[in-house]
């Protein structure tokens, strides 16, 4: 039988990803708890890793020890991807020998093509298109405090990169809308856009985009490997830092997210990040047991 992968949202259904989190929100109890439980004993994770991380990596690791198997840490320094061997001769050998590979590149193109000829699951920890498991651990902190996210107004404010995208897949699966405010020249994808139907509006203004949301989520104006245009970018998105400001635009018990890591005085000021509103200490955990979740599912359902 075929191996199920993870690379976008829409690999999963609705039905699935509420499952999947409910079961994460399990999993994070059991573990507070002290409770033993490792599904994945004798299991191997392969990690490659073409993009730099602190919390893929530590999450991932710390997920597959949590539940007794164990994990393999592949720069590019330490495969042949680095030195020029085809991605599908690479994972094509890897899945031989691991039984789920987590890949954390740059171009979304690679990771199908990976997938494409893994024998095991691969999970997209990161393309330059897509950030499919930081959304889950996104809608397993919103609904631990929150509730049901249906119906709901979200506003992405800054670069419309690959977390705005997986937000607008987000929107559709989980039932809310959301507001995309985003400089000129710095849109999502159209195409992505239009996926998102009824589900997503675009305008220009920050404050607008802020009006009466309940969730407020923003990312580093400079994404890994556009570090020559930071001086273009820091001008460009002045008008659209997250800060009390804006904040105060939106619902009076909004939260604020950030999948992290967060310059302060740039996207989001220091009050907002570290303030009552924010919860990207709990959404950065919940990596962790948003992706037990995804690899129980993957290897067992």
């Amino acid at each position: 039988m075929a191996p199920r992968h993870f690379l976008t949202l829409t690999d999963l259904t609705a039905v699935e990803l509420h499952a999947l989190i409910q079961r994460a929100i399990e999993l994070k109890q059991m573990q507070r708890a002290g409770t033993i439980y490792e599904p994945l004993k004798n299991k191997v994770l392969g990690m490659v890793f073409e993009k730099s991380s602190t919390r893929t990596r530590v999450s991932f690791e710390t997920a597959m020890a949590q539940f007794g198997g164990s994990s393999i840490f592949l720069s590019p320094r330490d495969t042949q991807l680095g030195r020029g061997e085809p991605v599908e001769d690479t994972a094509r050998v890897l899945s031989r020998m691991v039984d789920v590979i987590m890949v954390r590149t740059y171009a979304h193109d690679l990771i199908e093509r990976f997938a494409a000829h893994s024998r095991v699951p691969v999970i997209n920890a990161l393309t330059d298109q897509w950030h499919p498991c930081q959304l889950l651990a996104d809608m397993q902190t919103w609904i631990e405090h929150r509730g049901d996210i249906r119906g709901k107004t979200a506003a992405w404010i800054g670069d419309g990169n690959n977390m705005c995208h997986t937000y607008i897949s987000a929107a559709r699966q989980f039932d809310f809308h959301l507001r995309i405010a985003c400089p000129e020249g710095y849109q999502p994808d159209s195409a992505i856009v239009k996926s998102g139907g009824g589900h997503i509006t675009l305008v220009r203004d920050a404050f607008a985009a802020a009006r009466g949301a309940d969730l407020v989520i923003t990312d580093t104006w400079t994404s890994m490997g556009w570090e020559e245009e930071q001086e273009k970018r820091l001008r460009d998105f002045a008008a659209y830092q997250v800060n009390s400001e804006i904040m105060a635009q939106a619902k009076p018990d909004a939260l604020f997210m950030h999948c992290l890591p967060a310059h302060r005085g740039e996207e989001v000021s220091a009050s907002i990040i570290d303030g009552p509103q924010s919860v990207v200490w709990d959404e950065a955990e919940n990596r962790l047991h948003a992706q037990k979740a995804l690899l129980e599912l993957l290897l067992y359902k």
